[in-house]
């Protein structure tokens, strides 16, 4: 048994998918190396056979020679059990090759994912990326597979060329030449075989793309009764797609019809030069009985290099499709520098809009263009390097994007406002390292007031969550999201609206506990927001205008002094100024909020 994720093999080759291939060659060479020396062993048993056939014929059975015959009976039944324990070891071994080859590049891909931040969601849609580790990887692996019988088939080939030319010099040149030209032959099926298969990968991608994205929207479509529009998408690159594959089987019964005819025409040559010379008395009987069985043995030979051949096209296809993927650049890079983080909770300071994060407070970010405030929240949590470089953060005295991304990863969290959830237990998704206890885990649910997700679950924390947390509301998937982001502890919590979408008794619960809680010299807290009823719990409020701060001090000092932040912050005559609803108002919610979540009456999507 194989522990998965398998040890770093160094930087993949990205130079080309040839040279990708055999950076996967390298790094399992061990069990390839297996794989070949068992598939040659196989091989040359299979070989050998018909030879032994032919000296037992001759020089047992003919003469009357019981003793001889015994013999080679003898060396036939051992060969048989050699070829059958060697069979199985190279089939294992195949099969090991494959899987490995398709995890390893799966895992490369899925090391890119964690590693590229917003760089691949920019060039590559959810459904490509998936199609790239679940389908592209495993046609890679498949090379792997017939590597092993390949390496045989030569080795094979070589040993029955040899051995025919010890019986006769004319049909060692028909097979010496014929088996290749046999090959190069069925070049001109394969080359279409190779376009159409990349055609359909085409198809096979765009059409997982368009399902994962509709899978993804499914809700808000229902909404607006548009799911029979993305339906109708879906059966068009459906359609696409079974067109592109029923004309890869074309070619690849194409590709089947010419091995059954050019082996049959081989073997049918090979054959009748063989019986003439049987005739003419130029080789013995049990010969001639070796040469029908070299030339069933050569039709391995030939049908597994047009089998590789296949293989190898699909796989640079794969190849290709993961280098696109592993060449994207990504928006973080961990740098050799001597910089190391602060060893002491610090201030986080960005110049691009003057903002300063002070130790042992909770901040709130409130802008009247919400990009800002929400590239202020990517540049405090370090989501491109680049974007660092010109517009810098510093953490205590330097900048930010020079320090270990492991420590800035660990000790700086943020919290993005579309909550992510995976399928797992509960308690695997609120606390995917497995550190805390169950009294921890409920603490942290309790500071995201999401007691009422237990209503629902028979097995509490172990009940199963489907994927993206569908079986939850909205609301109930951001105060998740919350206490998970609570749970850890960070030293610095980055809040991109976390209360969005629950109501305002739910929010004033979240905003005292989220004081309670964070109000700690260890802790930094910064939210980025423009609700009133967590604003008002605040140490202190910077309000930005055209991306600087145009403004900072206690949520009621601002809306005291400020009109264009009380302009921002409140939707209407609806609030007294500090967080209270007036009877009689409109809506209460913030702008900003409801622009971002379609709520009911309880505050849940």
């Amino acid at each position: 048994m194989r522990s998965f994720p398998y040890k770093n093999a160094g930087k993949p080759d990205l130079r080309s998918p040839n040279r990708y291939l055999l950076w996967l060659a390298g790094a399992q060479r061990g069990t390839l190396l297996l794989g070949i020396m068992y598939g040659s062993i196989w091989t040359v048993c299979q070989a050998l056979t018909p030879y032994i056939l032919g000296q037992a014929i001759d020089l047992g059975i003919l003469p009357g020679d019981f003793a001889t015959l015994s013999l080679w009976v003898g060396l036939l039944i051992g060969l048989t059990v050699v070829q059958s324990i060697s069979a199985t070891l190279r089939h294992r071994a195949a099969v090991s090759n494959w899987l490995q080859a398709a995890y390893r590049s799966s895992q490369v891909v899925g090391h890119k994912v964690t590693r590229s931040g917003d760089a691949l969601p920019q060039k590559f849609s959810t459904g490509e990326v998936v199609s790239t580790t679940a389908s592209d990887s495993m046609r890679i692996g498949e090379i792997f597979d017939v590597a092993a019988r390949l390496a045989g088939s030569v080795i094979g080939y070589l040993l029955v060329s040899y051995l025919v030319f010890q019986t006769s010099w004319q049909l060692g040149l028909v097979v010496l030449i014929g088996v290749p030209l046999c090959g190069a032959g069925m070049l001109f099926v394969i080359r279409p075989l190779q376009r159409r298969q990349k055609d359909q990968r085409e198809a096979s991608g765009q059409m997982t793309a368009l399902g994962a994205d509709t899978v993804a929207g499914l809700r808000v479509l229902r909404g607006i009764g548009g799911e029979h529009i993305f339906v109708e998408r879906y059966r068009e690159r459906s359609r696409a797609t079974q067109l592109a594959g029923n004309k890869v089987a074309y070619s690849l019964a194409d590709l089947d019809a010419a091995q059954v005819f050019v082996v049959g025409v081989f073997s049918v040559a090979f054959t009748w030069i063989g019986a003439m010379q049987a005739v003419s008395g130029q080789i013995e009987a049990g010969q001639l009985v070796a040469l029908y069985g070299y030339a069933v043995f050569l039709v391995s030979p030939i049908r597994t290099s047009a089998d590789a051949v296949s293989r190898f096209i699909r796989a640079q296809v794969g190849a290709k499709r993961i280098i696109d993927v592993l060449s994207t650049p990504s928006a973080v890079h961990d740098v050799d520098t001597t910089v190391s983080s602060p060893t002491s909770p610090s201030a986080l300071l960005d110049e691009v809009t003057g903002v300063v994060i002070t130790p042992g407070r909770l901040s709130a970010i409130v802008s009247g263009d919400p990009a800002h405030s929400a590239d202020l929240a990517r540049r405090l949590g370090r989501f491109e390097d680049a974007v660092l470089r010109e517009a810098q953060v510093t953490w205590g005295e330097d900048a930010l994007h020079l320090m270990p991304l492991r420590e800035v990863r660990s000790r700086i969290v943020v919290s993005d406002a579309e909550p992510q959830l995976f399928t797992g237990t509960l308690r695997e998704e609120l606390d995917p390292s497995g550190d805390h206890s169950d009294e921890q885990i409920m603490a942290a649910i309790d500071v995201a007031s999401a007691d009422d997700v237990f209503d629902g679950l028979e097995d509490g924390l172990n009940d199963e969550v489907t994927e993206k947390g569908r079986g939850f509301s909205g609301g109930q998937r951001q105060r998740l999201t919350l206490a998970r982001a609570v749970l850890m502890d960070a030293e610095v919590l980055v809040l991109i609206e976390p209360t969005s979408a629950v109501d305002a008794h739910t929010e004033s619960r979240i905003a005292t506990a989220l004081r309670r809680t964070r109000s700690t010299p260890g802790h930094s807290t910064v939210v980025v927001t423009a609700s009133p009823l967590l604003l008002a719990a605040m140490d202190t409020v910077a309000f930005l205008q055209d991306g600087k701060v145009q403004a900072q001090g206690t949520h009621r000092h601002l809306l005291d002094t400020v009109p264009a932040y009380r302009k921002v912050v409140l939707r209407g005559e609806g609030m007294d100024g500090h967080g209270a609803a007036v009877s009689g108002g409109t809506d209460t919610r913030p702008a900003v909020e409801l622009s971002q979540d379609n709520t009911t009456p309880g505050g849940e999507k």
